[in-house]
């Protein structure tokens, strides 16, 4: 049980952050701002599709998971990057100045969740740990332990290292690299995507 909830409350959150303000905010936007913006949307969609599923309310589909985690590679990494030039704030952006302040902290989370999508896509034939069992229960209960006060889940702070070896990655649960998903973008979040108005 404690590994459905905690699956069930990082989709849940994720969604909730993709979906935040993002109708509101393509309002006028224009240019790199709306490409970014753009690419949160096509996020935020994969999300919606793939949460059922490791929430144990849907069948598991290793295609739209695979399908998912390409969409997140084409959206992250340095592709993501390149979508905040200096000076890219401000009007109907959500981008805070600590993503140009803290460039490398940024930087960071963008490569992460790009090696989080590789490693998805290739673990989207593992089956789900879901229901409780105890390897979830592990794997899940690390999860509070990635999580720091700094919000950077773990990476950045004292916390619990994250592996970021591929090969060893594409042998999780694909649950657990979903949970993985959801804290990276819930940490840049938190740290560098203003609140709605």
């Amino acid at each position: 049980m404690k590994s459905r909830t905690k699956t069930t409350t990082a989709g849940m959150a994720l969604v909730g952050i993709f979906a935040g303000g993002i109708a509101l905010a393509h309002s006028g936007a224009t240019g790199v701002v709306k490409e970014r913006m753009d690419g949160m949307v096509a996020l935020r969609d994969g999300v919606r599709e793939v949460t059922p599923m490791m929430r144990g309310q849907a069948d598991y589909d290793a295609d739209a998971v695979a399908a998912f985690a390409r969409t997140l590679q084409e959206h992250s990494g340095e592709a993501m990057t390149e979508l905040f030039p200096e000076g890219s704030g401000g009007g109907v952006s959500k981008a805070q100045d600590a993503v140009w302040t803290d460039w490398e902290e940024f930087e960071a989370l963008a490569m992460r969740l790009e090696v989080l999508g590789e490693a998805l896509e290739r673990a989207s034939a593992n089956a789900p740990a879901g229901g409780g069992g105890a390897a979830a229960t592990d794997m899940m209960g690390m999860g509070s332990a990635m999580t720091d006060d700094t919000g950077m889940g773990g990476m950045m702070g004292t916390a619990q290292p994250m592996a970021m070896d591929l090969d060893s990655l594409a042998e999780l649960p694909v649950d657990h690299l979903f949970l993985q998903v959801s804290q990276t973008c819930s940490a840049c979040h938190t740290k560098y995507r203003a609140e709605g108005n």
